[in-house]
């Protein structure tokens, strides 16, 4: 893939769909069966595989973020979702960085492993289990990766042990064994089931206590993604206003929500596009935010000198192997347009856009108002609700955008009388 592709970007939203497709076909390689496939909807013989007691497939609009240069390559995002504002707003925050001399995303990424947890709800023993675990641990390691030889072959595999300690609301003790494995460009989560379900006897037979549950965790905080934005030289009005939004969340959980729930719908989007599961990094994100005992921000925003800079550190696990990933043709042909093979690769992009996304909402919030960014791009959802025909799609939004400039809101019974007076209905004789 080039690494500039700003021309490419250039002017995409006004393009048709097939003009679109063929820009995109120069950015990201693709051949003509893949850009058929995109316009096609999921084979029903396929989604059989997918879920039980299939009906029918739910079609998500799948669009492309533009303007992201993420460690220094241009990166065409593809989103799978039904929101109007988001890819505009995620294209557009993309391009004001890039528009500042020096404005970068940068992303890394801390540690490799995921979490499986093996769970002694009822402790009897406490110091004799701790011995025995220490005792087995090499055997138990052995156990372990023999579940997984495939992976150990990739170079991945379980690589070690961690117990906690629990009280319980009872009072008694319960502890949990953790597991740490490597799962290469996999998710994971099937494998870490695996090995968590096949240690279980044993740890049982050695340490003569009950063991319960066995199942990975969705807390990984052992696997974190960072991602940074700077822009020097923003206006400094802006820049203070977006810094008091962030101030606004990391003070107040009820804010906190919200502001997190905007990075999600970047971050989401890619997610669905690729087929990995986006529930779990859900949880995750969430989980992570609570870890100093109350409900914080994931992104923070600061001017710093004559920089404004924002940062996201949360897990983000994702798969470029595997699992839906592999089998739904959509969601490779969204991994060969993205430019990523490795799963760390992906979560790093994923970071990125929802970082921005987050940026977009904030200066939208602290600039204009989250009203008026949001009513403007909402303007052809109401124009489709109200029963427009293609041929009126134009002219009805245009009548829209005009109304909510002067009347500085737009509603469903506003379009409907503006679509009867484009079609010239006397509504008055009704």
């Amino acid at each position: 893939m080039a690494e500039n592709l700003e021309s490419l970007f250039h002017g995409f939203s006004k393009l048709s769909r097939e003009e679109r497709l063929a820009r995109l076909k120069s950015m990201s390689h693709l051949s003509g069966d893949d850009l058929d496939t995109l316009k096609a909807p999921l084979d029903l013989d396929l989604a059989e595989h997918f879920v039980e007691n299939l009906i029918g497939v739910f079609s998500l609009p799948l669009g492309l973020a533009t303007y992201f240069r993420i460690d220094g390559r241009d990166v065409p995002v593809p989103m799978a979702i039904e929101e109007t504002s988001v890819i505009a707003a995620c294209s557009s925050t993309a391009k004001w960085i890039r528009s500042h001399e020096g404005g970068e995303i940068l992303t890394s990424a801390e540690g490799h492993t995921i979490i499986g947890q093996v769970q002694f709800p009822h402790v009897q023993a406490t110091d004799k289990v701790l011995e025995r675990i220490r005792v087995h641990q090499e055997e138990l390691l052995e156990i372990a990766n023999s579940v997984v030889p495939g992976l150990v072959k990739r170079g991945g595999g379980v690589r070690a042990f961690k117990v906690r300690r629990l009280e319980r609301p009872d009072g008694r003790e319960m502890l949990v064994l953790h597991v740490y494995m490597d799962p290469c460009d996999a998710m994971g989560a099937n494998l870490i089931n695996q090995v968590c379900e096949a240690i279980k006897p044993h740890l049982a037979l050695w340490t003569e206590e009950k063991v319960g549950l066995c199942i990975l965790s969705n807390l990984v905080d052992s696997k974190i993604t960072h991602a940074t934005v700077r822009i020097p030289g923003v206006d400094k009005e802006i820049g203070k206003g977006i810094e008091e939004a962030s101030i606004f969340a990391e003070t107040d959980p009820y804010r906190a929500a919200t502001h997190n729930k905007g990075v999600m719908n970047g971050i989401d989007p890619v997610l669905i596009a690729t087929g990995n599961d986006w529930r779990a990094v859900e949880a995750g994100v969430h989980a992570y935010c609570t870890r100093n005992g109350r409900y914080e921000p994931v992104t923070k925003w600061r001017m710093e000198e004559n920089a404004l800079v924002g940062r996201f550190s949360a897990p983000v696990v994702v798969g470029t192997v595997g699992g839906v990933t592999k089998l739904h043709p959509t969601a490779q042909i969204c991994l060969r347009i993205l430019g990523v093979k490795h799963a760390e690769d992906l979560a790093r992009i994923v970071a990125a856009v929802g970082l921005v996304q987050n940026l977009g909402a904030l200066r939208a919030l602290s600039t204009v108002g989250i009203v008026k960014g949001h009513m403007s791009l909402h303007a052809t959802n109401l124009a489709i609700a109200a029963g427009a025909r293609p041929s009126e799609m134009v002219a009805l939004r245009e009548g829209l955008l005009g109304t909510l400039k002067r009347e500085k809101t737009i509603t469903m019974s506003r379009a409907r009388e503006l679509l009867d007076i484009l079609r010239g209905v006397n509504t008055e004789a009704r």
